[in-house]
């Protein structure tokens, strides 16, 4: 039985303006170290899938540039999306994709281009067991990670009964407030990650039975029609649209030091700090300066006194702003003007 990898690689990632772009999104930016997270992500998973069974899945305009960034990826498996429909179209589209190349009896492997991950050996090895569990019964397997915080961003999951080294899962939770989400973590909820593994067929089976939002459209996509199936499909999450109606579905623990990178804050936690905590990227000089997030493209940055700043700078035009507003981008990109906002 092969395995196959989907990496989803979609979207802008607007919460690291001003560094990203339509045309530079998050996961194709050096954020956690010298190297794009898509690239990291490919080379932490080739151990485990060649490149011929990898499809990077993602909008029309980042589709060239991802083609150039990996070169070792054939190019038809870099896939296209006519437009943006959320998880469950996308990874409906890759399980046909796959069979119809011949591979009807594949497992997928499904991740996201723009994670930090610190330990890759354990990636690979929470990866392989929820694979394996898929394999042996016919599940929809779901990696949750242990969560190291009470985060209200993230969904949860609480683990049901066992099944060999597997759990089901009892519950799905959607961004809990703070007070739910700490009663959680004290419970042994775990997060979901957006990690799956599943059998092409078992998969495609439960989207027909349980996604009117998609089910229907599965024929286009079985014929290869791209346009149309995009077309006739409704934007909904894999989550929403699949698993969380499915009765088939499981879940393996994962504690490998995975990070969503979900703001400028979460540098902190992925890159390497200095002894004052401060995470620096560029040419950046700091005296007197603790836990600072830092990002110096083509400039230099002096810090003298400060802590817990944000400050990130690209092609003359720099961003300040603290750590602890670093979360909400949305509402400063709301109130500039399209001359600074748009600037690429």
């Amino acid at each position: 039985m092969s395995r196959w990898v989907t990496v989803l690689a979609g979207g802008v990632g607007s919460r690291f303006w001003p560094l990203s772009t339509p045309e530079r999104p998050k996961q194709l930016l050096p954020l956690v170290s010298g190297e794009p997270l898509l690239a990291e992500t490919l080379h932490r998973l080739a151990p485990l899938v060649p490149a011929e069974r990898t499809l990077v899945i993602t909008n029309a305009r980042l589709a060239p540039a991802i083609r150039a960034l990996v070169p070792s990826l054939p190019a038809g498996n870099v896939i296209a999306e006519p437009r943006a429909a959320g998880t469950a179209p996308a990874l409906a589209w890759a399980a046909a994709e796959i069979r119809r190349r011949g591979d009807a009896d594949a497992t997928m492997l499904c991740v996201h281009a723009d994670w930090a991950i610190a330990d890759a050996a354990g990636f690979r090895d929470a990866l392989s067991r929820a694979a394996s569990a898929a394999e042996r019964h016919g599940a929809l397997v779901t990696v949750g990670i242990v969560p190291t915080r009470p985060d209200p961003g993230f969904g949860y999951m609480q683990p049901g009964a066992p099944l060999d080294d597997a759990r089901r899962v009892q519950r799905f939770t959607e961004k809990p407030d703070r007070a739910a989400a700490e009663r959680m973590v004290a419970e042994g909820y775990l997060w979901n990650s957006g990690i799956f593994a599943w059998r092409v067929a078992d998969f495609l089976a439960e989207v027909a039975a349980h996604s009117p939002e998609v089910g229907p459209a599965l024929p286009l996509a079985e014929r290869g029609d791209l346009a149309a199936f995009f077309a006739a499909v409704r934007p909904i999450s894999v989550d929403h649209g699949v698993l969380e109606r499915s009765a088939r579905v499981l879940l393996v623990p994962g504690d490998f030091g995975w990070d969503d990178v979900g703001t400028w804050a979460a540098l902190r936690r992925v890159r390497a700090r200095d002894a004052q905590g401060n995470a620096v990227a560029g040419d950046v000089h700091l005296v007197d300066a603790r836990d600072n997030v830092v990002h110096a493209e083509g400039g230099t940055v002096v810090l003298y006194g400060v802590s817990d700043l944000v400050v990130v700078t690209r092609a003359g035009l720099t961003m300040v702003t603290t750590v602890d507003r670093a979360a909400d981008l949305k509402a400063l990109l709301d109130a500039l003007p399209a001359t600074v906002r748009d600037r690429t």
